[in-house]
């Protein structure tokens, strides 16, 4: 990957925070721009430095003050291009549900390897959200389960080739790889998601995720 990716640690655990500082200071495509402790520390320096905006943002969930949840629901509003990792060590399904529904775009368990740390910035970087099997059966469970609207969709609404560019991008295809596989220059793929991004009214990619399984656009085995 050649883009520099920016990156702010937000975690109360001081040694940890330092860990995973260290871990990936090593990488030269990576560049931490800022560390926080907690949620007010994080959202203090997103307000005083808009010129300077990570890239990804990789947020623990338990802090004092604002915690990790009510963060991402405030970023997420504030600042939707923000991509939010949640590293947590709470791999409950309603902690995960929870994160994914305020906007977290991947969700990993602090006992991840370094490789799948990296695994997932760059996924997250390159893609816009990364979601393990595991994760995208959760977000399907708490949409078979949730008292949530589930929207109807219209045949008309989307086109048969944007449903098509959906299905790719929840199978977590790049642009490069949708575009091959569909035989459509990126910039095509590009558009189709920018029109979808407005057709459902999502705010990211991950949104976009969320609405193929609430729509039965993408179908998980449960």
């Amino acid at each position: 990957m050649n883009k520099t990716i920016k990156i702010i640690l937000v975690d109360d655990e001081i040694l940890f925070r330092k860990g995973i500082s260290f871990l990936l200071g090593r990488e030269a495509h990576i560049k931490i721009i800022f560390e926080a402790s907690n949620g007010n520390e994080l959202i203090s320096f997103l307000q005083s430095n808009k010129n300077n905006h990570p890239d990804i943002i990789i947020m623990d969930l338990k802090m004092p003050g604002i915690n990790g949840v009510e963060a991402t629901k405030i970023i997420h509003a504030e600042f939707p291009e923000l991509k939010i990792i949640a590293l947590t060590s709470y791999n409950s399904k309603s902690f995960v549900a929870n994160m994914i529904d305020v906007g977290a775009v991947s969700y990993l368990i602090k006992s991840a390897t370094p490789q799948e740390l990296l695994t997932t910035i760059n996924e997250v970087a390159e893609k816009g959200f990364y979601y393990t099997d595991y994760v995208m059966k959760i977000i399907q469970a708490d949409v078979l389960t949730s008292k949530k609207t589930k929207s109807i969709l219209d045949t008309n609404f989307l086109t048969a080739r944007e449903i098509e560019v959906l299905r790719l991008i929840c199978s977590q295809k790049s642009t490069v790889e949708i575009a091959n596989a569909l035989f459509i220059s990126p910039r095509t793929v590009e558009g189709h998601r920018n029109n979808l991004l407005l057709k459902t009214e999502s705010r990211n990619i991950a949104g976009l995720v969320v609405y193929a399984v609430q729509n039965e656009i993408m179908l998980l085995d449960v």
